[in-house]
């Protein structure tokens, strides 16, 4: 075998993009505010019934990134086939902060903007989306989410091999938190990872203001 040197590893090491160890899942989604009136609005969807994940759930518009597709790009394109509206129609304003999830998915969420006119001409792709309502942001930033907290545990089977690593009473493996918050709003109800990305957006535009 050959041995393996320092300027091997620069080798590898010197054009290689950083990835995530183990398998992991990436998606994206597009937050649109929406101007009507001279007051602002958020956009959600309520997912078709006959999808196989979430039917019937309100969430944003977005979806699994491609292959050499960037976080904005699968937003827009996502937002595009499921709203029957042009690209050029969505304005990005900024990529927001990420989420990293326990079940091996990170979701990214992109800030932009769809004009009134637009939106009030909107056709949905029903083979994925349902209907689209609007939320005034005013309503988030009077009204706190209920939040829900609950304890995300390692199952350990009974065939994990203690001994080979020296351990005879099990091991204290590490656990973790979850937090879920429900808006409710009118007849919707928004949760989860929406209503996470919606909390978060609603706490950083009400500190800078």
């Amino acid at each position: 075998m050959k041995k393996i040197t320092i300027k091997d590893f620069e080798d590898i090491f010197r054009d290689r993009e950083p990835k995530s160890l183990g398998t992991y899942r990436y998606y994206s989604v597009l937050v649109p505010l929406v101007e009507k009136d001279g007051e602002l609005y958020i956009l959600y969807e309520v997912r078709a019934e006959n999808m196989r994940k979430q039917p019937g759930e309100v969430c944003f518009p977005g979806g699994r990134i491609e292959n050499n597709e960037s976080a904005e790009e699968c937003a827009v394109r996502e937002t595009s086939e499921e709203l029957n509206i042009k690209e050029s129609e969505i304005h990005i304003i900024a990529q927001m902060d990420f989420l990293h999830t326990y079940s091996n998915f990170t979701l990214y969420s992109l800030l932009g903007t769809i004009d009134y006119e637009v939106v009030s001409g909107i056709t949905v792709n029903s083979d994925e989306v349902k209907e689209i309502f609007l939320v005034p942001v005013s309503f988030f930033a009077e009204n706190e989410p209920e939040t829900y907290c609950f304890d995300v545990l390692p199952n350990i089977g009974p065939d994990f091999p203690y001994d080979k690593i020296n351990l005879t009473n099990g091991y204290n493996w590490r656990k973790g938190k979850s937090t879920v918050p429900i808006y409710r709003y009118e007849d919707r109800v928004i949760w989860g990872l929406t209503a996470r990305i919606t909390n978060h957006l609603i706490d950083l535009v009400t500190r800078k203001i």
